[in-house]
């Protein structure tokens, strides 16, 4: 192996896995960093390693997508539906990455933008999961328009409304009663959070729409949990498809759908089963 070879880690330091995975990947002779090096040295840098949850996922995402790097994500949390290998799989995942046995996709992400009633903008950012916009006092409800495309949709008082995409659907749109959108799809996902009207069942939008929410109360823009936009009264909040997607890396052929079964244990005993035309593709 080569000396040159670097992975930038992203964890929780008190794991006991962190020290192993460090100690794994010096034997393989690929050095650790744990902040973005210089311009010079950043060209080794081969990809962003998360050793965590999804929590800590996200912020490896954030990291990777500034430096253009792909992230890995190997769970020590719970259900850590974003990580691609188990704990328990730990050197068999870091042998792969020192035999560069993986590949990279590319996940969408939206981008996101805050005005002020004159139509100034204020803040922008940029999310993997999912914008919440959330009421930024607990008392009462949140007044907004829900448009698309420049059309009103409805208007509902709320505690939120949660813009998400197929990646974040699986997480707080999934809890906010959302469908999961299958990760190769290219849509946006709207979900009205605990909204008070007839009429606010979650949307499925293009990707080349624009989705905004009008409030009449001042609130947050929250970005994957912890990228928060301050959205002011009379604000409005625009989302659409990023301009910048996520690295990610994959290390085996297990679909979609296998992984939704094993990370929900989902109970299919009994009565899922492998049907001839499935196994001959």
């Amino acid at each position: 192996m080569t000396d040159k070879r670097a992975v930038l880690v992203v964890s929780h330091f008190e794991r006991h896995d962190v020290d192993k995975a460090v100690e794994l990947l010096h034997s393989y002779g690929i050095r650790v960093v744990y902040d973005l090096p210089t311009d010079d040295q950043r060209r080794d840098v081969e990809l962003v390693l998360s050793l965590g949850g999804d929590g800590t996922f996200l912020r490896a995402a954030e990291i990777a997508r500034q430096a253009d790097l792909p992230v890995l994500g190997i769970n020590l949390g719970h259900v850590g539906f974003l990580a691609e290998w188990e704990a328990d799989s730990l050197e068999t995942a870091l042998h792969a990455v020192a035999d560069r046995q993986y590949r990279v996709e590319d996940r969408m992400t939206l981008d996101v933008t805050v005005f002020n009633e004159d139509g100034k903008i204020l803040e922008k950012g940029w999310a993997l999961n999912e914008c919440s916009l959330e009421k930024s006092q607990r008392r009462g409800v949140l007044d907004s328009i829900l448009s698309v495309d420049g059309a009103p949709v409805s208007s509902f008082g709320c505690d939120g409304v949660i813009v998400s995409t197929p990646t974040g659907s699986t997480a707080y749109a999934f809890s906010a009663g959302g469908p999961i959108l299958w990760p190769s799809l290219d849509a946006i996902l709207v979900v009205p959070n605990n909204a008070h009207a007839l009429f606010a069942k979650p949307l499925v939008v293009s990707p080349q729409s624009r989705v905004a929410v009008d409030t009449r109360k001042s609130a947050h823009a929250v970005c994957d949990g912890f990228r928060v936009l301050t959205v002011p009264e009379r604000g409005r909040v625009e989302v659409q498809y990023g301009s910048q997607k996520v690295r990610w890396v994959r290390m085996d052929d297990s679909t979609f759908t296998d992984r939704l079964v094993t990370k929900f244990r989902l109970p299919v005993e009994g009565w899922r089963r492998r049907v001839p035309w499935a196994e001959s593709r």
